[in-house]
């Protein structure tokens, strides 16, 4: 754990000094939610049928956004090669850089989803089922885009090949994630949806940081 408690401090450091790599991916997303009832009639009806998907798939390509710098820094400045080498398990290295980027770029989008969602005519009974699925799926998607992002840290211009790569993978939890909030507008349970959401973050937490670091030792050829 001391391996893991040194990674997440360093990586709240580094982007204490680069906060635009933070404020960007959240600039995103509100700009993208915030410009869509420009586009269409803004009724309340139209805004809250088509609100679920606009905030899903809005948070989807903000955590997108964000992870192509997740290990290019650190493979340019040669920081990822002492991580290979270092006698710490490459397992609590890699889910402390994952764990340090959801509370920088993740719990902000969380946070900020239900005014942007009450923007979009939520029913404000709707908003905790909002922050909850979130909450649980955009963990997921970033385990799910560090892989691809741990695959594609050696090429230049891997931004393009990492969105190949897990866009597909992506779908549940996007369908998971805008259903729970589908589920919550008719006044069905949502508690099933939420509970598949649950497991597949717990998969991916147990999981991906042992892809995760496969993928860097096939891209840095160790």
């Amino acid at each position: 754990m001391r391996g893991f408690n040194a990674t997440l401090q360093r990586e709240v450091l580094l982007a204490m000094r680069s906060p635009a790599e933070v404020i960007n991916p959240l600039f995103f997303f509100v700009v993208v939610v915030s410009l869509f009832p420009l586009a269409v009639s803004p009724t309340p009806d139209l805004l809250r049928e088509m609100a679920p998907g606009v905030i899903w798939v809005a948070a989807l390509l903000a955590v997108m956004l964000s992870l192509d710098g997740l290990f290019r820094t650190d493979e340019e400045t040669g920081v990822l090669d002492q991580l290979l080498v270092a006698p710490v398990e490459l397992y609590f290295t890699v889910l402390a850089k994952i764990v340090a980027h959801w509370l920088l770029v993740g719990l902000p989008l969380v946070l900020v989803a239900p005014v942007l969602g009450y923007m979009l005519q939520l029913p404000v009974s709707v908003l905790g089922t909002l922050m909850w699925g979130l909450l649980l799926g955009t963990p997921s998607l970033m385990v799910i885009g560090a892989i691809g992002a741990s695959l594609t840290v050696g090429l230049r211009r891997g931004s393009m090949l990492l969105a190949l790569l897990v866009l597909p993978l992506y779908i549940p939890v996007l369908v998971f994630g805008a259903g729970s909030l589908g589920r919550a507008l008719e006044a069905l349970p949502v508690n099933p949806v939420l509970a598949v959401l649950g497991a597949v973050l717990a998969l991916a937490l147990s999981l991906g940081p042992f892809a995760i670091a496969l993928g860097l030792r096939i891209s840095t050829g160790d």
